[in-house]
């Protein structure tokens, strides 16, 4: 956004977290904005937050070349709350000390409140004990001047520190997580009491402002977008659509590992309901001839992400020079796919919509949601008048049905599941259970088993059937279905789809599994 007044400006340091404070923030009424440190000056200039968060971070402020703050943030006189690291950094620029830890505190802690502060308004009281969630090796050992101490716990005598002139706090801790109770709570005091915005930060006021950064983007150009079926990618496509109208023209590519039904519903609505430009691409033979022979899922993401990418190309230059690429990247996509020396946190694992626009397209960016958090972009999809089976639809993830096929991607394979997993979301959707569900789907696993149907002997496919409940995909826990949902399921899958004779179920949480297979 251009000038976001009413905003707070989140420098992350790489905490794997750091998303969860622009989720705390926003719940408080307050739009916020995250950007790597290393570009985290320009975003202030350009934001002109009333207030800056500094996350936690990997690094130790001990060591040489680790990461600072902008300078120009503690010269503007905005208040600044720090975060574990950030407390660190901060104390560190300003003029305090910070020591290597030799055990650290990590997990469950309880701090004490020791005097009254901004931050505590309405909230905390002297001599009150209140759990908190610790994770730092290093800790302050030396106040920078101006600051106090005003919460302590047993493993760090400044778990939080104020200096009320300047508006300047830290916590040790970390207030973003649900393990700290009231830390929502300490955010919102920040975003309110101590910044003074009023908390009224609304879905379509984000709708107005991106729309004018798109208009202010794009100018008169042409911006071609990928669509996908998902919500990620309508919306972005409506969005857009809304802002430029027809210098957008939207590219649909089946490369064959869609679910069932999705491309028909895809054309009818953006075509036939939006009348939207919408180029509709069979590559199925590209993307199958190309997934070959191919069983890791970092190569099948890497050929599935290039290869969208050249149908692009393709279709852009038939278009006649779009100079704009548009793409429904989320925030969780950033930061689990950049790595901490070229951006924030650990890579876990490349999601093809980031990053993967070769330099030879010489096409910008669009990225209107890059901010947003999936809940967000429903709120969003909603607001742009998104039919509910789009908003409410279960994420989907760009390589398909590919990372849900472990091990070779065949045509025949993908049929086998696309009609295995129609069946499962129909029971689901059938028991009213969808909504209550983040995400549902089976995986085809390259696994063999014997069974016996009829009075034969078979040898056939194993398929898994996983479903999580989850408020961002950062975190999920395996859904609990009823007691007879799941075998009456496998019965109807065993008996319908030709190649499988065996189901079973995931139970894993998301740490430690992820929620996609591969």
């Amino acid at each position: 956004m251009n000038e976001t007044p009413d905003s707070i400006l989140i420098v992350d340091f790489g905490s794997q977290v750091t998303q969860l404070i622009a989720r705390r923030v926003r719940e408080a009424g307050v739009y916020s904005e995250i950007a790597p440190f290393q570009s985290a000056e320009a975003a202030f200039e350009r934001m002109k937050p009333k207030g800056v968060i500094l996350s936690g971070g990997p690094a130790s402020v001990c060591d040489d070349g680790s990461p600072r703050a902008p300078q120009a943030i503690f010269d503007s006189g905005v208040p600044v709350f720090g975060i574990c690291y950030g407390q660190q950094v901060m104390t560190a620029q300003l003029g305090g000390k910070v020591e290597k830890g030799n055990s650290g505190e990590f997990g469950e802690a309880y701090i004490e409140v020791g005097d009254d502060c901004a931050m505590f308004d309405g909230l905390w009281q002297r001599t009150e004990r209140h759990q908190v969630w610790m994770s730092h090796g290093d800790k302050v050992t030396e106040l920078a001047p101006g600051f106090r101490a005003v919460a302590t716990s047993p493993g760090a005598p400044y778990a939080i520190v104020a200096d009320d002139e300047r508006r300047y706090y830290g916590a040790q801790f970390h207030p973003e997580v649900v393990h700290t109770p009231d830390g929502g709570k300490l955010i919102a005091n920040f975003a309110r009491h101590v910044c003074g915005l009023a908390g009224d930060w609304t879905m379509a006021e984000f709708r107005d402002a991106k729309i004018a950064e798109i208009r202010q983007q794009v100018g008169d150009g042409k911006v071609i977008c990928g669509l996908s079926g998902g919500v990620d990618s309508s919306v972005a496509a409506l969005l857009i659509h809304e802002a430029i109208g027809d210098q957008l023209t939207c590219v649909f590519v089946d490369g064959g590992i869609l679910r069932a039904g999705e491309a028909e519903q895809v054309v009818s609505l953006f075509r036939g309901h939006y009348n939207i430009p919408l180029v509709h691409v069979d590559a199925q033979d590209l993307f199958m001839d190309g997934l070959a022979g191919v069983t890791d899922p970092e190569a099948k993401r890497k050929f599935i992400g290039k290869t969208f990418i050249d149908v692009f190309e393709a279709e852009a230059k038939k278009l006649g020079g779009a100079q704009f690429l548009a793409q429904g990247t989320l925030y969780p996509d950033v930061i689990e796919s950049v790595s901490f020396t070229g951006g924030p946190s650990v890579t876990i694992k490349s999601h093809h919509n980031v990053g993967g626009l070769p330099e030879r397209m010489n096409m910008a960016l669009v990225e209107p949601l890059r901010e947003l958090f999936k809940d967000e972009v429903r709120a969003l999809g909603r607001e742009l008048g998104l039919p509910d089976v789009f908003v409410g639809r279960h994420p989907f993830p760009g390589p398909g049905l590919a990372i849900r096929i472990p091990g070779e991607v065949t045509r025949e394979r993908c049929g086998i599941l696309r009609k295995a997993d129609a069946i499962y979301l129909e029971e689901i959707r059938t028991a009213g259970l969808y909504d209550a569900i983040w995400q549902a789907f089976a995986v085809l696993l390259p696994v063999r088993s014997v069974g016996v149907m009829g009075d034969g002997r078979t040898y056939d496919n194993v398929l898994a059937l996983r479903a999580v409940t989850s408020t961002d995909g950062m975190t999920a826990q395996a859904f609990q279905f009823p007691g007879d949902f799941l075998p009456r399921v496998a019965t109807r899958i065993i008996n319908e789809v030709k190649g499988i004779n065996r189901v079973t179920y995931d139970y894993t949480s998301k740490p430690p599994g992820t929620i996609e297979w591969e």
